[in-house]
């Protein structure tokens, strides 16, 4: 068994994301530039980007680097109208990577294109009967705080997912460090790919949010972006008993635009001490490397791979 394969001949892992429309490619290209630079034994692994044919054309040298470091362009298809609604080119990217690696990879590991890995993040390659590995969302946001009534939204969901009340538990989230009804992060999950989690997510999501339920939720635009999340959620806990879940560690999908904010008491030092980090494209601000909380080898890497885009 080599680095990146398991004892059965297929990959441990595959990385894979969406490129949005409207992105240059600068966060994916650091993306692959982290996994191959930082992921340890995980750092051969296939990296999958998923491309829809709308999206604008990636500058060239981009594009070029990202073939240099043996990153898979794949086109996919959504449709024009379906595309305006927030994450629904994800959702659906996310079910047809899920599809290419069933048989291929033990592991699917689907990310947002703002993740940089920073360590070998060895917890993907899930162990024994976990079936999915998560983190919480960052914050609560349009989460179900498990010590109020369980509201309409929510509610609904959990009526269309098939969700019962005994898989519900409380569930921390990463960064205002309340105490929710589970909501999981959807930029940041590695599942088995047998079990076809993301293809259930597609299907629920594409059948769910546009009936009047929902939409009503929509005049408050927190819900039409987050509803995705949503849908994972109530998809996971009727699909999962809490046994086959795994919490992933909080040096896991930390949120570098949220430093400030973070009330757990867990801040790190800098973000040399995690294995992989969130961000919201912090090289559009000319003063990043002052505002980022690292050391100076990391910001000079950043400052090298951001370059070539």
């Amino acid at each position: 068994m080599d680095s990146m394969g398991s004892s059965n001949g297929r990959r441990r892992v595959v990385f894979t994301a969406a490129l949005s429309p409207e992105s240059r490619g600068t966060s994916a290209l650091l993306l692959a530039e982290s996994i191959r630079a930082f992921a340890g034994h995980l750092s051969e692994s296939p990296i999958w980007l998923y491309v829809t044919p709308n999206a604008d054309a990636l500058p060239c040298d981009v594009e070029d680097r990202l073939l240099a470091l043996d990153t898979e362009l794949i086109p996919f298809k959504v449709d024009r109208e379906a595309s305006k609604f927030f994450f629904l080119p994800e959702v659906i990217a996310a079910a047809e990577a899920e599809m290419k690696a069933e048989g291929v990879a033990d592991t699917l590991v689907w990310l947002g294109t703002n993740t940089m890995v920073l360590h070998e993040p060895m917890d993907f390659a899930l162990p024994g009967v976990r079936g999915i590995g998560y983190r919480p969302v960052h914050i609560t946001n349009v989460g179900s705080r498990i010590d109020s009534p369980l509201d309409a939204f929510w509610g609904h969901i959990y009526e269309r997912c098939g969700v019962s009340g005994d898989r519900v538990f409380p569930m921390k989230t990463h960064v205002d460090g309340n105490t929710v009804r589970p909501y999981f992060n959807a930029g940041h999950v590695a599942v088995r790919p047998e079990r076809h989690l993301m293809r259930k997510w597609r299907d629920a999501f594409l059948s769910l949010y546009k009936l009047p339920e929902f939409e009503r939720f929509y005049t408050d635009g927190k819900y039409r972006i987050f509803m995705h999340q949503a849908v994972l959620s109530g998809v996971i806990l009727a699909n999962y008993q809490r046994d086959e879940l795994l919490e992933l560690p909080p040096t896991y999908n930390y949120p570098i635009h949220l430093f400030e904010e973070d009330a757990t008491g867990r801040r790190p030092g800098g973000i040399e001490e995690l294995v992989t980090v969130r961000h919201e494209g912090f090289y559009d601000e000319p003063d990043w490397e002052k505002k980022m909380p690292a050391r100076e080898t990391l910001k000079k890497w950043i400052r090298e791979k951001l370059l070539v885009s």
